[in-house]
């Protein structure tokens, strides 16, 4: 799916919804090019950005065009689109991902322009374990994120919540109670609920009470300890097709994160030696 940047935001938001996708490469007519792309994170930006109360209305939601949006937003920090073209290594495709800290890397013909598909970590790393390209060796898991965890409780509010995917730059946020127990996680494509229901107007509500429109089934948090061997990680995350495991004690109380970043920069961008 492309989107074209005169679109409306709510509406090309209403696409994603509709088409079950989380990201979308923007097409510019007059530049003729590809020119960004429209992800969940523009959503929570316009949302911490322009929400005031459930009372007022979020005008640039409801009447903004995307490039207007873009005007807006790049005047502050300007990122031009990240793109591979289809001949790319893994390894270019990986090191372009974490280094540019980007989950979603267009492939883009150099010939026609045309955007062939969209790689991911999660794709990527099924590729890997499908080829058996990556250590076939057990080791124990050296990656992660184990200090200055981003997390939420369940009274949250939800507008707290977005502003910290915002200053974290993380994906989710584990939910913990007030034991340092692990409830829950609040992830940014739960976001998009709020526009699937329209519900975006009122952000004061609390975590819990947002994570109840979830539009799929939720099978609870996938966890792990810091004992498991890399090889365990990773078969559990690509079997239960999630983005990361919380990394948690004998009491479920959280240690740690491992994404999909994480794993990658292990089986790809570290040295052997290392």
């Amino acid at each position: 799916m492309v989107l074209c940047s005169w679109f409306q935001v709510k509406k090309a938001f209403f696409a994603l919804v509709a088409n079950g996708v989380r990201a979308a490469p923007l097409w510019e007519s007059k530049k003729q090019s590809f020119v960004g792309m429209l992800t969940i994170t523009d959503f929570i930006n316009i949302l911490t950005r322009y929400y005031k109360s459930p009372m007022v209305q979020i005008y640039e939601l409801e009447e903004h065009k995307i490039e207007t949006w873009r005007e807006l937003y790049l005047q502050e920090t300007f990122k031009p689109l990240v793109h591979i073209s289809p001949d790319a290594s893994i390894f270019d495709a990986v090191y372009s991902l974490i280094k540019n800290k980007i989950h979603r890397l267009p492939v883009i013909d150099p010939v026609s322009g045309n955007a062939l598909y969209i790689l991911t970590h999660k794709r990527i790393l099924k590729f890997l374990v499908d080829n058996e390209l990556w250590p076939t060796q057990t080791e124990e898991l050296g990656v992660g994120t184990y200090n200055n965890i981003a997390y939420i409780h369940p009274d949250t509010p939800l507008i707290t919540a977005l502003s910290v995917f915002t200053h974290r730059r993380v994906s989710a946020l584990p939910v913990v109670d007030h034991h340092g127990k692990v409830v829950d996680i609040y992830s940014k494509f739960d976001v998009i609920n709020l526009a699937a229901e329209k519900t975006y107007n009122n952000l004061d509500v609390t975590v819990t009470q947002a994570l109840r429109h979830r539009s799929q089934y939720f099978e609870g948090v996938m966890k792990c300890n810091r004992l498991e061997t890399l090889e365990t990680i990773v078969d559990r995350i690509v079997k239960a097709e999630v983005h990361r495991l919380v990394v948690v004690d004998e009491e479920s109380r959280i240690i740690g994160i491992v994404s999909l970043s994480d794993i990658l920069q292990a089986l790809v961008l570290t040295p052997k030696n290392n």
